[in-house]
């Protein structure tokens, strides 16, 4: 690699290939995080070479007429997606009278035929309205976006009537809104997640940004106050406070920070902040394009079997690929098996809190640890 590449190499090139390590952070918050990873990346930038510059003269002329070829399929390419986003626009507006419907039944403003025939009765002896915890029962059924739903939750998530989402132009990305009925948790009527993209279709994410819960007083679902009872001959005769964080769902509003000192993000601390992006896009995305669309299906379990039937397809794929892996290991040996090894703890070792594309697939997402799950207020 040549010198003047190398002092090319700036913080701007370190920020457009972040991964999600970056997403939900302000631009200075990201800043901070460029300059923490830039030494990584430069001295992987600087183990690569120029592929052209090692090539004769008669193979780089052919190389760089199959570029031309490449840009002609860029090119089309680009009208493909710009197609394919006018497409979408097209059907969410058919989709929309649906979704009113489902709305207007599920929140009982409307009523199906012959449904009041027999009336229910719930526990405080109303007549029982709509779909009670439609979206509640919908959303923990879906096992991506259920295992962030505690049981404390689930009282604020029984008002949830209706979730929405809608595609961003300027930047690009997509917002989900979260419709409420009056509730004694927080005074908000709708909360937002939004997600801007460097680009939507084959997606980075940048960062998200979601609303401000405006809790009642003792009512925050994602904090937990412990009382500690004063030493015996204190002075201070009142019980001592603390305040934590814990697991909740109403975290995913929330915008992590990321330590302001540099010297604290380790590999180990990139790593994390990664891993709880790529979980945020993962949750944001099933919502998205699992929940929203099919909330029928997962409110009675039925889009639970399809996912099955996906993931096995998905693992029968896996264990094919192992079985052969594992049997060219037996072949080559042992000595083989511990060079190996090695080599991974290398790769390890230089990959670390820099995943190579950057690109945040939903589905794909490793868990990040959660704070424990609030047992009392």
């Amino acid at each position: 690699m040549s010198d003047d590449h190398k002092d090319s190499f700036n913080m701007s090139d370190v920020d457009a290939s972040l991964p999600a390590a970056a997403a939900a952070l302000s631009a200075e918050d990201r800043a901070d995080l460029v300059n923490a990873l830039k030494n990584k990346l430069q001295s992987l930038a600087g183990q690569h070479s120029n592929v052209l510059e090692t090539l004769s003269p008669s193979v780089r002329k052919r190389v760089e007429y199959l570029s031309e070829i490449q840009s002609q399929h860029d090119e089309l390419e680009a009208k493909f997606m710009e197609e394919k986003r006018a497409l979408e626009a097209k059907y969410q507006k058919l989709y929309e009278p649906l979704y009113t419907k489902r709305y207007e039944i599920v929140n009982g403003i409307k009523e199906v035929e012959g449904a009041t025939d027999e009336v229910a009765v719930n526990q405080e002896g109303d007549e029982e309205k709509g779909v009670p915890g439609f979206w509640l029962t919908a959303m923990k059924t879906n096992e991506v976006v259920g295992e962030e739903i505690t049981e404390r939750d689930e009282g604020a998530l029984k008002f949830l009537k209706d979730i929405k989402w809608c595609r961003i132009d300027d930047p690009e990305g997509f917002k989900l809104e979260f419709y409420f009925d009056p509730n004694h948790y927080f005074k908000n009527s709708v909360l937002t997640k939004t997600y801007h993209m460097i680009d939507d279709d084959d997606p980075i994410l940048e960062k998200t940004i979601g609303t401000e819960i405006e809790w009642y007083p003792g009512k925050c679902l994602t904090k937990k106050v412990l009382k500690k009872k004063p030493r015996k001959g204190s002075k201070n005769a009142k019980p001592i406070t603390k305040t934590e964080n814990c697991a909740s769902f109403f975290n995913f509003f929330n915008t992590p920070r990321i330590p302001e000192d540099d010297d604290d993000l380790d590999d180990d601390a990139v790593e994390e902040i990664q891993d709880r992006m790529e979980q945020d896009y993962n949750i944001g995305t099933t919502i998205r394009d699992k929940i929203i669309p099919h909330a029928v299906s997962w409110f009675t379990g039925e889009a639970v079997e399809n996912d099955d039937l996906e993931e096995e397809d998905d693992d029968e794929d896996d264990d094919v690929d192992d079985d052969e892996y594992e049997n060219e290991e037996d072949e080559d040996g042992d000595d083989e098996d511990e060079d190996d090894d090695d080599g991974k703890k290398d790769r390890k070792k230089l990959s670390g809190g820099t995943k190579k594309s950057g690109r945040v697939q939903a589905g794909g997402s490793q868990h990040g640890e959660r704070p424990p799950e609030c047992k009392q207020q």
